[in-house]
């Protein structure tokens, strides 16, 4: 039994007639005829009465027409969702992203996604940069927002798309607000707010302080930049943060500064893994955001 037998049997069924069913489905009498005796030798009943001059179903005909219609629509069922997946018009989509990345761009260019497949559900796992990298390399998310450089480059994709500066920011009466830049030793002995260590730019930091004979003097760490600027405006330290960032801030409550000696920059990449299969939803991410970027890219 296939579905082309429960297909010829269902329309024999709806029409009382093998020579409409077989107008219908466009093959000749005799062949339909055939495939239903077909069906029920194999399956050991009489599905349809053939004594009187107009056909009816048995009981057991009844009972197989109705289970095969449910068949049928969960086969075509199937068959839509298969072709919804493979046009890119549904699906699932993990991605890993910083905190920060929010304020940049990720929010609109989510809103325009979703208006052209609002059947694809985006799912944002905020972590740290170097946390990204982990997920992507245990398949725990599809997709990464990372800040370069990475480790691991050989065994990922990816594709830049933002360079931003890191400034200092102060609170409005700190000693250092007057000032048109500031230098890394001027935060020799300053509490500052730091990002945790799953962050890249952690890291980045440690190393240009370290770089200049001190190490940072933390008042403590978080994954959110807001919290941060809240210590800051709370007069309990200092925090350095993306330019993208401190352009969004008040400026009555907060002074940002450019730093003389750069700071690795805050450039952003999406990431994804090699040799490893990309839904069709992740592969449509990735061609929108590559292209709002003016990137192409090939996937496999």
């Amino acid at each position: 039994m296939d579905i082309l037998h429960l297909t010829y049997f269902i329309e024999v069924a709806r029409q009382l007639s093998f020579t409409k069913a077989a107008q219908l489905l466009h093959v000749s009498q005799p062949s339909i005829s055939k495939m239903v005796r077909k069906l029920e030798d194999e399956l050991g009943v009489i599905l349809i009465d053939r004594s009187a001059r107009r056909i009816k179903l048995t009981d057991a005909g009844q009972a197989l027409y109705e289970r095969s219609i449910k068949i049928v629509d969960s086969l075509q069922n199937v068959a839509k969702d298969l072709e919804d997946l493979t046009s890119g018009s549904k699906g699932n989509i993990r991605i890993g992203i910083p905190p920060m990345v929010q304020t940049s761009f990720f929010a609109i260019a989510i809103g325009e996604f979703k208006k052209q497949y609002p059947n694809i559900i985006i799912e944002l796992i905020e972590v740290g940069s170097k946390a990204v990298e982990g997920m992507l390399e245990d398949g725990s998310i599809d997709i990464g927002v990372v800040v370069l450089p990475i480790k691991s480059k050989a065994k990922f994709s990816m594709f830049a798309f933002i360079k931003n500066p890191i400034w200092l920011i102060v609170y409005p009466e700190h000693r250092l607000a007057g000032r048109d830049f500031i230098n890394i030793t001027d935060l020799k002995d300053e509490p500052i707010v730091m990002f945790r260590k799953d962050f890249a730019l952690h890291d980045h930091i440690v190393e240009k302080c370290r770089e200049y004979g001190f190490e940072p003097k933390v008042l403590c760490e978080s994954s959110q930049w807001d919290f941060m600027v809240e210590i800051v405006t709370a007069k309990l330290g200092i925090a350095l943060l993306p330019k993208l960032v401190c352009d969004k801030l008040a400026i009555d409550v907060i002074k940002a500064l450019p730093i003389a000696e750069e700071i690795s920059p805050w450039h952003l990449a999406v990431m994804w893994k090699q040799d490893t299969y990309l839904s069709f939803a992740a592969r449509e991410w990735l061609q929108y955001v590559a292209c709002l970027f003016g990137v192409t890219i090939e996937l496999d």
